[in-house]
């Protein structure tokens, strides 16, 4: 059975227009559920742009069914997220998870499906991602997929036991962030990593992801890349609330409609240090971030 698809959006009509064709292009997307989740204003200033986006919702087309459920409140990215996915879990036990500012390759929707069958039941597997960083993959690397410790929150898919594993709370997170090795063994997913979930607890970022990416760590799971981008993000234009204009995330998009051969490969270490080395820090931030995790030490969350 095919995994539901679930579509949050909230005030970018011409971004959400464009994702919804491009799923659409997918052989698979006529025979998918669509669950769309569609924000509520944040105010007056709001209202046209979420009204617009309500329109384009209702013009869709091109999908099994789909399912509106439009928020009457603000919920936000991170709760609009945990609620609308933990809904859909209530009647299936997969799922792919979108967002409004993405572009999909054409067999974006066959590559997920068949992760989803393949690795269900391997349980050093957290999730699968769609899309992959402007890495370089080693050339006598032959595998479709390679597995990498972070999660990645740009067109993924994972199951409903995982979801369950998640704390949202992060009731650990006081021992962990004040543990030295805790924090590096986290941050092999990227040097960012321990940073994000400590502004995430002290509420200067409202962070889903970070949360989840957390929960594959503490569980040692690893998660599933594309080896070639299935997903490319059209949203990094200055016009989202959560990432910044910029150009680092351009990736190569795959442009065919192959089915790709799935493995569970090793580790790869030149994989992970290029991952690495994406996610690296400069000087600066590394010293804001010592001295952030140190004024937590001392100061904890007040």
């Amino acid at each position: 059975m095919l995994a539901p698809i679930a579509l949050f959006c909230f005030n970018r009509p011409v971004h959400l227009k464009k994702t919804l064709d491009s799923l659409a292009k997918n052989d698979l997307a006529r025979e998918s559920e669509l669950y769309i989740f569609s924000d509520g204003a944040r105010g007056v200033k709001d209202v046209l742009a979420v009204d617009e986006v309500k329109r384009v919702i209702a013009e869709a087309r091109g999908f099994k069914n789909i399912h509106y459920t439009f928020s009457e409140v603000n919920k936000g990215l991170a709760n609009s997220i945990i609620d609308g996915v933990s809904k859909v879990f209530g009647a299936h036990n997969r799922i792919i998870v979108l967002e409004d500012d993405l572009e999909f390759s054409p067999n974006f929707l066959r590559y997920m499906n068949d992760c989803l069958d393949f690795y269900e039941h391997n349980g050093q597997i957290f999730s699968i991602s769609g899309y992959c960083a402007p890495i370089t993959i080693p050339a006598d690397y032959k595998e479709d997929v390679f597995l990498f410790y972070r999660i990645n929150s740009w067109g993924w898919a994972t199951w409903k036991d995982r979801w369950q594993l998640v704390d949202w709370k992060v009731e650990d997170f006081d021992t962990f962030i004040r543990n030295k090795k805790e924090r590096e063994a986290f941050n092999m997913g990227g040097a960012d990593c321990s940073n994000m979930l400590l502004k995430q607890q002290l509420g200067q970022n409202n962070s889903w992801a970070i949360r989840f990416c957390y929960t594959s760590y503490k569980f040692n799971k690893l998660n599933v890349f594309p080896t070639v981008s299935k997903v490319r993000n059209i949203g990094a234009d200055g016009s989202g609330t959560h990432v910044r204009k910029s150009r680092s995330f351009e990736t190569k998009l795959d442009d065919s409609n192959n089915t790709i051969k799935l493995t569970t490969p090793p580790l790869n270490g030149q994989i992970i240090k290029a991952y690495q080395r994406f996610f690296k820090r400069s000087l600066v931030r590394k010293v804001i971030d010592y001295y952030e995790i140190k004024r937590y030490k001392f100061f904890g969350k007040s």
